[in-house]
């Protein structure tokens, strides 16, 4: 008698489990498919700030971009990733100014980019950081930001020659907005250091303080987290996170797969020069053509 009941108690609870686990898949799988319809409603309801169209160009015999599409969404983070050589970088240099699209267009706020010089592109709310870093070593953590500020100044430079009043007014507004940037970044305790005496995780935050300084409306940050150790991505994750919440929009590239897919809303994938993929990133890193593209195609696929 008690061993029918134990059996039957045993076959209780191996349901009981057994339904659990179900009950938990349906949810996550409806937790995802809400936050899908979110992201795509708002992708519907945002407003575009920047917007690719048909972007190539080539150097020589080469296509380095080819017909590539797509748009960022005011407010989001958007992480463009691909394999070494896919045509990330120039992507950024496109954008920035610094190369000129062969055909197709940039638009920013629905006005193209094309022809114009780069500082007038970072003048109108793009700024970015580079893959090696570029500060002014000689110069102090916060006279590196005030650099960025000094985009939007208008006394020239005979007002800050003979110390003008306006000069002087937006030397001081200048000066304390640094200040505000470095602490939102959370590195102001070096704000009088050299910037080449800085630590290397500090020196990559302040490329990005410094390019906050020109008050973007899009920040290209170009691979923030080389060189770090697991500890500085973290905090770069939520650093990204931050500045995104403060209601910048974010244009990643990154190698680290753990980090973009932590903190993109999406996600879009180049390969040899063309756009293979561009969504979630739980869609994107289950995608056939991605996963090819980094790993390579089996000699034997059909």
């Amino acid at each position: 008698m008690y061993s029918v009941l134990l059996v039957y108690l045993a076959m209780a609870v191996v349901i009981s489990i057994d339904t659990i686990r179900r009950d938990r898949i349906q949810k996550g799988k409806e937790h995802e498919r809400f936050v899908q319809e979110r992201t795509l409603l708002g992708q519907k309801t945002k407003r575009v700030l920047l917007e690719l169209k048909d972007l190539t160009i080539t150097f020589g015999g080469v296509t380095a971009l080819n017909a590539v599409n797509f748009k960022i969404y005011q407010g989001e983070i958007l992480a463009l990733i691909g394999p070494n050589g896919a045509g990330k970088t120039t992507v950024f240099n496109v954008v920035t100014g610094v190369y000129r699209a062969t055909s197709g267009e940039v638009l920013l706020n629905e006005q193209s980019l094309d022809g114009m010089k780069r500082h007038h592109i970072t003048k109108i709310g793009i700024a970015r950081t580079f893959q090696n870093i570029r500060l002014f070593g000689d110069m102090t953590a916060l006279e590196n930001v005030i650099t960025g500020t000094d985009v939007h100044k208008r006394s020239g430079l005979l007002g800050g020659l003979f110390g003008l009043p306006r000069a002087r007014r937006e030397e001081k507004a200048g000066r304390a907005k640094a200040h505000e940037i470095l602490q939102f970044i959370g590195i102001d305790e070096y704000s009088d250091r050299l910037a080449r005496n800085l630590p290397y995780g500090v020196q990559r935050r302040l490329e990005i303080a410094r390019a906050l300084g020109t008050n973007p409306q899009l920040l290209l940050l170009d691979e923030p987290a080389a060189g770090f150790n697991p500890a500085e991505k973290v905090e770069l994750a939520n650093t990204i996170k931050k500045i995104r919440d403060a209601g910048y929009t974010v244009l990643l590239i990154e190698h680290d797969m753990s980090l973009i897919m932590g903190i993109s809303d999406r996600v879009a994938v180049l390969d040899f020069g063309k756009k293979i993929a561009d969504d979630l990133p739980s869609v994107v890193q289950n995608d056939k053509r991605v996963i090819e593209a980094y790993l390579g195609v089996p000699a034997d696929a059909s």
